[in-house]
């Protein structure tokens, strides 16, 4: 697996709490910044803005989401990079499951 989340990317997450069943990062990115291939653990994802993300996986295929504030989508184990390719700085809450 790629690196933890945090160490890669620390100007996009941010631990706020964390336990031994959860780890919650609060991660923001200003349009068109983008994280190196980094890890989570199964997540939950919850906008608080709208975000418009491509994650870029090991093998260089790409998928796109999109979430308006307050949806939430969930994602198992992965690693990935991140793109912010809307046109708005987004937030969103990870709930990464221990």
């Amino acid at each position: 697996m790629a690196g933890d989340a945090v160490s890669i990317a620390p100007h996009v997450y941010k631990v706020i709490s964390e336990n031994d069943k959860v780890r919650i990062l609060d991660s923001t990115m200003d349009p068109g910044e983008k994280t190196e291939m980094h890890s989570h653990p199964a997540v939950v994802a919850i906008a608080l803005t709208s975000a418009k993300v491509k994650f870029t996986l090991p093998g260089g295929q790409t998928m796109e989401a999109e979430l308006e504030p307050g949806h939430a989508m969930y994602m198992d184990a992965a690693d990935h990079a991140t793109e912010n390719v809307g046109s708005n700085a987004i937030r969103v809450i990870l709930v990464e499951i221990k």
